[in-house]
């Protein structure tokens, strides 16, 4: 049961927002809901008692704690701060001093530490907490949750952590969060190409590819793509797993800023990020990013 007092806001109902949000109402913590697309906050709210808020104002008054779902950290700065950091028709604009910001996107994490360091002077504090697992692991509340922040926030809001994921992890400071999530992008992303080109080179050797993909999971060639997306989502043609091509070029992009930003080893990381760059241009950032096998075989 909710054992936190007050409402949660939830900016950002969509395909990740709305089943995280449906677990936090079934386990009956008292939400306030908001999207840029009223349609599906509606949507929502037609199907459990939510309370829907008008603006993301009315949404920051009436929140003791705010949780962002949303493409990106530039985003969440707009929606938490206003435009060019206004203050004005944003969540910040009437926060409470005392209340948190919870930012489950996936955002840059120097930005992240930009953005802490805002509400600060406001008396707001933010955590970081980025998860993995896609909508089927939203739906069935068992996403990774990487935290990034004050230990102590992260023990005052697990029981909402505990009802949206099944893994929960302090990963550090602030920004912790967002850096780990956009590497864990970077080691799937390149697995997925790795897993892709070898399943074509087979296929064009005269293998089958659906055998292929067998022996790779029997194997040591075993990742996420061939166990969970080669078969599901690419040799049947549908790449629809979800999770857009322009959401994993942004996070391998954030990934190498990372690591140019420590003097980190990026030989693979900048081959991977140029490969996905024209992966996009190619196929367009709203294509689910399993198409990547699709390019891939085309390009040859």
């Amino acid at each position: 049961m909710n054992s936190l007092p007050g409402k949660i806001g939830f900016v950002g109902i969509g395909a990740m927002g709305t089943p995280m949000a449906s677990n936090l109402l079934e386990a009956g913590f008292k939400l306030i809901i908001y999207d840029a697309e009223p349609e599906h906050a509606k949507k929502l709210s037609s199907t459990r008692e939510v309370e829907v808020a008008r603006n993301l104002v009315e949404l920051g008054r009436e929140s003791s704690a705010v949780i962002t779902m949303l493409p990106d950290g530039n985003v969440v700065r707009k929606v938490i701060c206003g435009e060019r950091d206004s203050y004005r028709d944003c969540v910040a604009a009437e926060l409470k001093a005392g209340s948190t910001v919870i930012d489950m996107s996936s955002s840059s994490p120097v930005a992240t530490r930009e953005l802490g360091a805002l509400l600060q002077e406001r008396g707001v504090k933010l955590i970081d907490a980025p998860v993995s697992g896609g909508v089927k692991r939203a739906v069935t509340a068992e996403l990774a949750i990487m935290v990034g922040g004050d230990r102590e926030l992260l023990d005052r809001y697990r029981p909402l952590f505990e009802k949206m994921g099944g893994q929960i992890f302090h990963a550090g400071p602030l920004g912790a969060g967002h850096a780990i999530k956009a590497l864990n992008n970077y080691v799937s992303a390149a697995g997925l190409v790795a897993a892709c080109e070898a399943v074509i080179i087979g296929q064009r050797f005269g293998l089958d590819p659906g055998v292929v993909v067998d022996i790779l999971n029997a194997s040591s060639g075993m990742n996420n793509t061939t166990k969970g997306k080669i078969k599901q989502f690419m040799l049947n043609g549908a790449f629809n797993a979800g999770f857009t091509m322009g959401l994993m070029v942004k996070d391998l992009r954030t990934a190498l800023e990372v690591g140019e930003a420590v003097g980190g080893p990026t030989r693979l990381a900048r081959f991977t990020v140029a490969l996905w760059n024209e992966a996009e241009r190619r196929l367009g950032p709203s294509a689910d990013h399993t198409a990547a096998f699709k390019y891939l075989d085309e390009a040859g």
